[in-house]
């Protein structure tokens, strides 16, 4: 038998994740039955669980994988940016997805205690490059500093769930990009 190599290995994980990651999206966390995931992936669920434990460990590879990028995109440019991405990728089919994805992690968030629990690290971990890029912004003069940081974070924060529902509720993006200026320029020093 041909052996694999880890390049290859690492390829097929990445797309069971992207072909997982819009099945979620479209059919919910209990709508996305394995036969619905083999059917997305085109894979057999041994190849599927090959990769991944279990559908709950597969559900949680897709939200670390989105968590990670948002992570590295928040360190590098911060919150705002993050929602200027997803402004700009809003009519994409991998958008959708992703938004699905989010709105089902929020879902399960409520309802799982013990997926809440597994979340709770890479929550603390884009709640801390957001905070880490603000003391960096406030500490460059940037950043307004007649706000505390954790407010101006949870301001973020809450700015970057509005736009998220906002599109996964299949609202037109419009012409957003104001919008974001203002949540901007509500944050920086004048």
């Amino acid at each position: 038998m041909p052996r694999v190599s880890q390049d290859q290995l690492d390829a097929r994980r990445q797309e069971i994740l992207g072909a997982a990651r819009a099945c979620f999206a479209r059919h919910g966390y209990e709508g996305a039955t394995v036969r619905r995931l083999e059917e997305a992936t085109g894979l057999s669920r041994g190849a599927i669980f090959h990769h991944f434990r279990d559908k709950d460990s597969l559900f949680l590879a897709v939200a670390e994988d989105d968590a990670a990028v948002m992570v590295s995109t928040v360190a590098r440019n911060g919150l705002v940016q993050v929602m200027r991405d997803l402004l700009a990728r809003a009519v994409s089919p991998d958008t959708t997805g992703w938004l699905g994805s989010q709105l089902e992690v929020s879902r399960r968030l409520r309802t799982d205690p013990a997926f809440a629990r597994r979340w709770a690290e890479r929550s603390a971990a884009i709640a801390e490059a957001t905070r880490d890029r603000l003391v960096r912004q406030r500490e460059a003069g940037v950043l307004r500093e007649d706000i505390d940081i954790d407010v101006l974070a949870q301001f973020l924060e809450l700015a970057y769930d509005g736009l998220v529902l906002h599109l996964a509720m299949g609202r037109p993006a419009g012409d957003l990009g104001p919008v974001l200026d203002l949540v901007e320029e509500a944050v920086r020093r004048h």
